[in-house]
């Protein structure tokens, strides 16, 4: 019976991906957990460290189809660990005792760590396959809409007119940036475990290091210069990663639902038929998936401070901190995954109303192009002079609700400078969007 928002049979797939479930799976875990077994013997074998029959009765017997699944749940509510219950049962497997070798010089965190790992490399992959889906969607957007004028925004009152593929771009090199990330954090956080009791390998009379190189090389992780049971930094890494990761969704999630307002209505989520309706107002379309986008980065920033709690180890083997990993690795991955479907599904669908953006620039009556007024009149009268004129008059159009272009026509210390055409010409948003296009290019060719 699943009690949690991940695991629901009704929310599960709106807050999260099935692949990344997989991955976080018992099934998975335990699968990770006879890998890294299998390897072990299968090296150690090789190096003479255990008897080589013994290595193939234990490779032999490595296999998940083999597991107890109860009785796996059973020993690792006994023992508090579920590494032992799983070497029993494949040393149970093993005939004529040569299971015992199996473990052979490792410790339970080795494997736990270890397979944490792997998980994350599989988790990691996928988080990069999404990053690169929503980043080609922000590049086509960006390339479409490059001079298409949209009115930025500062502290929610319109700014100045900016377009919106630049809009879309600014947010992809933020994305770029990530993929960036990932790829710097893989070597150091792509690093096995194997150091035994204390992390120092007293274990092993020889061999000992081999063992760990070779391990790490069956495996295709990074060998470790030192053990790092209580060391948990690449650990928290991750997590900081995915939370940095988040907030960019977040901008997402944030910007649609803000354009999607029925007072703006200048882009909208993908249509479905009855997708965000209302129980009660039929005219309604929320925007669905920004709120779970909203609601996952929100929970998955707070696993990655967590994580950076699980830091503060003590000495050379903890007592806590370790395990808040388990509750909060497996969830930020999952959650993540969940706002990068949503987030993809947006990007890859989004609705922009071009002709609406740009009614949204005119419904000031001008106002928004004061600034270009004001530089434009700098030049003549000083930019001081011209900021306090333009502002003064700014008022008067508001006050009597008149465009601001009539206003500045009609005011002598402007018109013994300018014509009305020069004035129309500073007034229109098109041609004030400064290096707009010239970024969303920059953007794009490095992409490239």
């Amino acid at each position: 019976m699943a009690a949690t928002i991940i695991d629901s049979r009704i929310f599960g797939d709106m807050f999260s991906d099935a692949r990344m479930r997989a991955v976080w799976s018992d099934e998975n875990r335990t699968a990770k957990y006879l890998d890294i077994e299998r390897a072990l013997a299968k090296v150690q074998g090789r190096l003479g460290i255990i008897p080589q029959e013994a290595a193939d009765e234990i490779v032999r017997n490595c296999e998940l189809s083999q597991i107890d699944w109860v009785q796996l749940k059973a020993k690792t509510e006994q023992i508090g660990y579920p590494i032992i219950a799983v070497v029993n049962q494949i040393n149970a497997n093993c005939r004529d005792k040569l299971g015992e070798y199996c473990h052979w010089g490792a410790t339970t965190q080795d494997i736990t760590d270890t397979a944490a790992v792997l998980q994350m490399r599989e988790g990691l992959a996928l988080v990069e396959q999404d990053l690169d889906e929503i980043g080609h969607a922000l590049a086509s957007l960006a390339k479409k809409y490059r001079d298409t004028p949209v009115i930025g925004r500062s502290n929610l009152q319109q700014a100045t007119p900016i377009t919106f593929g630049y809009k879309m771009a600014s947010i992809l090199a933020g994305i770029d940036r990530h993929r960036e990330r990932l790829q710097q954090l893989k070597p150091r956080v792509l690093m096995g475990e194997f150091g035994g009791a204390s992390g120092t390998l007293s274990s092993l009379e020889k061999g000992a290091m081999q063992t760990q190189a070779a391990l790490m090389q069956e495996l295709g992780l990074a060998q470790p210069l030192i053990s790092w049971h209580t060391v948990r930094d690449t650990i928290a890494e991750v997590g900081a990663f995915l939370g940095l990761v988040g907030g960019s969704l977040g901008k997402i999630a944030m910007d649609v639902k803000l354009m999607m307002q029925t007072e703006v209505a200048e882009v909208f989520e993908p249509y479905a038929p009855g997708r965000g309706s209302s129980s009660t107002m039929p005219q309604k379309r929320n925007p669905i998936s920004c709120l779970y986008i909203h609601a996952n980065i929100s929970v998955a920033r707070q696993h990655a401070a967590a994580l950076m709690d699980a830091m503060v180890a003590d000495h050379e083997r903890s007592t806590g901190p370790w395990e808040i990993e388990w509750v909060s690795l497996p969830e930020i991955f999952c959650l993540m995954s969940g706002a990068l479907k949503q987030a993809k599904f947006i990007l890859n669908g989004l609705e922009v109303d071009a002709g609406r953006m740009r009614a949204n620039i005119g419904m000031t009556n001008g106002l928004v192009m004061s600034e270009a007024v004001m530089m434009g009149l700098g030049p003549y009268i000083g930019r001081e002079y011209a900021h306090d004129l333009v502002y003064d008059l700014c008022r008067e159009a508001i006050a009597k609700d008149r465009p601001l272009i009539d206003i500045l026509a009609a005011h002598p210390e402007i018109t013994q400078h300018v014509t009305r055409a020069q004035l129309e010409a500073m007034c229109e948003p098109a041609n004030h969007l400064g290096q707009a296009g010239v970024m969303v290019d920059r953007v794009l060719a490095a992409r490239r």
